[in-house]
């Protein structure tokens, strides 16, 4: 069933989808869609960047916060000062190194925004573009479907590339985002959601997060976060997050925080694959992160300084969030040991990421 209307439709009593009109830009309607499960859990996404704007989930005192960082207006996220808080990224997610790469014997120059690298697509990215959205629905689930077109040689990639992008909310209180594309010509894809969590429901900073990643090894990386090609283990390292271990226990080990690819364990490269969970002990508030890809980066939001304020005037100063994005690894187009990330024409690039939330004591 399609939902065509603006205003609340209501598919169960309380598993519903609503839109309200957020906006405009670069001459296109920008919308806001609120997607509500049977558990009164609410997602917030906006079809500018794929913004997740916010997701309510109770504590165990019932209270719904919201456990992401964001903004309250659209014109908050144009801002170049928001570090792609909740969206989509692409083409490449994370970095390529001297903004450059070789694709069959051709040299591709992209925008060095992160000098002298290239990070999270170039200067307009998927998060800066307005998607195509609509809705669909099932019997346990809400969803919204984004679709873009990336036109050959947007940002320096090549090929026309046709990306959709579902965010899905069911009853089980899984958030899932599934991504497909295909293109006429041989280019690189590397997509994620760039989320910024905090269980806390952003009222303290996220270093008594209790974090578990089960991988055994990172992809090292030198001063300026790009790989070196080397994969080396975590054991007896400061991530080394295969048991529960707070973040607070170890950052200060870390002039700059967890910025870093993890190497998740997979048994099958295509299935699903529990990546990650965290824990607040404070509120109850649990997170897991399954996936079909090979690797997840985690961010402990370093870089936040207290300059910008999001939702609600929160002061986003250094460590209120978490990021865990489901990835292929950085800089993967010069680094031949690393898993592909060349996409050709006639074959399809598919992932699923799935953010699970519940309590426990």
């Amino acid at each position: 069933m399609s939902i065509s209307h603006e205003n609340l439709v209501q598919l169960s009593p309380h598993l519903s989808i609503k839109r309200e009109k957020w906006g405009c830009v670069d001459g296109k309607d920008v919308w806001l869609y609120h997607l509500t499960n049977l558990n009164g859990i609410t997602i917030s996404i906006t079809n500018y960047g794929g913004i997740v704007t916010s997701i309510l989930t109770p504590d165990f005192s019932g209270e719904f916060e919201n456990i992401v960082l964001g903004f309250d207006h659209l014109e908050q996220y144009q801002k170049e000062n928001t570090p792609y808080m909740g969206a989509i990224i692409g083409r490449y997610a994370n970095r390529i190194s001297n903004a450059s790469f070789v694709l069959d014997e051709k040299k591709y120059h992209l925008a060095n925004n992160d000098y002298p690298n290239h990070i999270h697509g170039g200067k307009k990215g998927f998060d800066k573009v307005v998607w195509e959205a609509s809705d669909m629905s099932t019997n346990n689930s809400v969803a919204l479907v984004l679709q873009y077109l990336s036109k050959d040689m947007e940002e320096g990639y090549p090929g026309n590339l046709n990306v959709k992008v579902i965010f899905e909310l069911d009853n089980n209180n899984e958030f899932k985002i599934s991504y497909e594309a295909k293109t006429d010509q041989p280019t690189v894809v590397n997509l994620t959601h760039h989320g910024y969590f905090n269980l806390t429901g952003n009222k303290e900073n996220i270093l008594d997060h209790e974090v578990t990643i089960f991988a055994d090894y990172i992809t090292k990386t030198n001063a300026e976060w790009i790989p070196t090609g080397d994969i080396v283990p975590v054991a007896n390292t400061d991530f080394d997050f295969t048991s529960p271990r707070k973040i607070k226990e170890r950052i200060h080990n870390l002039p700059n925080g967890y910025n870093v690819n993890f190497v998740i364990r997979k048994e099958d490269d295509k299935k699903l694959t529990k990546a990650a969970s965290v824990f607040d002990s404070n509120s109850g508030r649990v997170l897991e992160v399954f996936t079909t890809e090979p690797g997840l980066q985690l961010y402990t939001g370093d870089y936040l300084d207290g300059s910008i304020k999001g939702s609600k005037n929160v002061v986003l100063n250094k460590n209120m969030g978490l990021c865990l994005e489901a990835q292929h690894f950085p800089d993967s187009p010069n680094k031949y040991n690393f898993p592909s990330t060349t996409l050709k024409p006639g074959e399809n690039y598919n992932q699923i990421t799935i953010y699970k939330f519940f309590l426990k004591k």
